[in-house]
């Protein structure tokens, strides 16, 4: 009885501990990028220089409603972007 005890309070800190894992990381701000690599980012993510759309967002952006600032038009502007950099909302998948 002891052990089974001991195995289910394992099995509950592994499971706790997978869910708290995958919440922490959920849109949530990342590292933040120097101006180099946001540059980078942006010119990947926009060839055209003009707008991140939500459907394209998903490599470059963590978290698409907090990076796209106040005005929540769908799209995410080079000046939206840059403060989006400066928060750990934009991602480096170059690694």
């Amino acid at each position: 009885m002891r052990t089974f005890a001991i195995l289910t309070g394992l099995a509950l800190l592994v499971v706790s501990g997978y869910a708290s894992a995958a919440t922490m990381t959920s849109g949530r701000p990342s590292a933040v990028l120097d101006k180099k690599q946001c540059k980078t980012v942006w010119h990947a993510a926009v060839p055209d220089g003009r707008y991140l759309y939500r459907q394209n967002a998903a490599p470059f952006i963590v978290n698409f409603a907090l990076a796209d600032g106040p005005d929540q038009d769908g799209r995410i502007s080079k000046r939206e972007f840059k403060k989006a950099c400066k928060k750990g909302l934009v991602k480096y998948p170059f690694r």
